[in-house]
């Protein structure tokens, strides 16, 4: 297995464009053409793509990071300012709160996000740890949610959110995954280790990913039985993990069963379940 002493996320890198020296104009009957629509897009999300591995930056850097013009770039910051996905300060520009909300309404699967609260909450006070929901997405494990017990600081930096694919909770993700993920070579022997995975319902992360923290992961369900989330509890060394992996059990059991619960009443709405009697 991979070990190293610090986690390093593969971060993605800003789309460079072709120049956009003007806002596109409008076709002969008023609205934008496809093409020119594409354009303007692309260029918003390099700049928002560069805004989140450059935060702080100006204009100028930005605008070379994304290919694009100064004056395109500019004009571009500007309408995203207004629109609330960014914030400007002396000249200087920051991811802005309107991402943060259109970011958490990302549900990678339904109502995940809002079954899995109470639960996290729940296994922090029980086990007086940090513990964490998480999905793969891109080959990395994705940290969708974060419950600490009250008063125990969190092992990991506040605004990691993306972690190699072997965290304790991307092993399990990956031992149910179907092939061709892009995680790059497995490790030798991950085959027998992924079945154990299975068979246990758990994995473990002991300092393979960051000095100093182990972690106990266990698979979260969908109504149809596959695993669509992990649910994670992050300690130290000197704590047994398997001791850790039974009430995470619990916790994903109830957050599984909410699931299906959510399942159900949205296949009511549709009129797919008859009504008693």
């Amino acid at each position: 297995m991979h070990r190293s002493n610090t986690a390093t996320a593969t971060a993605t890198s800003p789309a460079r464009i072709g120049p956009l020296n003007s806002a596109p104009e409008p076709g002969p009957d008023g609205p934008l053409s496809a093409t020119a629509g594409r354009s303007v897009l692309e260029g918003a999300f390099a700049l928002l793509n560069a805004l989140r591995q450059e935060e702080g930056a100006g204009v100028t850097v930005l605008a070379s990071s994304c290919g694009l013009p100064k004056t395109t770039a500019y004009r571009l910051l500007d309408q995203l300012v207004e629109l609330g996905a960014v914030e400007r300060s002396a000249g200087h520009y920051r991811i802005g709160p309107g991402m943060f909300r259109l970011g958490h309404g990302w549900q990678p699967y339904p109502g995940l996000r809002s079954t899995a609260e109470r639960p996290l909450r729940r296994l922090a006070a029980v086990t007086g740890m940090t513990v964490g929901l998480a999905v793969l997405h891109q080959g990395q494990t994705l940290i969708l949610n974060w419950s600490a017990a009250p008063d125990i600081p969190r092992p990991l930096p506040e605004d990691r959110q993306t972690w190699p694919w072997y965290t304790a909770a991307g092993k399990v993700l990956t031992a149910w995954a179907p092939p061709g993920l892009p995680l790059g070579p497995l490790p030798r022997g991950w085959r027998h280790e992924a079945g154990r995975i299975r068979e246990r319902q758990a994995a473990y992360d002991r300092e393979e990913v960051l000095e100093g923290v182990c972690c106990a992961a266990v698979p979260v369900y969908a109504a149809n039985g596959v695993p669509v989330a992990a649910l994670s509890v992050l300690t130290d060394p000197d704590h047994r993990l398997e001791r850790l992996a039974d009430p995470a059990r619990r916790a994903a059991a109830a957050i599984t069963a909410g699931l299906g619960r959510s399942a159900q009443r949205h296949s009511g709405r549709q009129g797919d379940i008859p009504s008693a009697g």
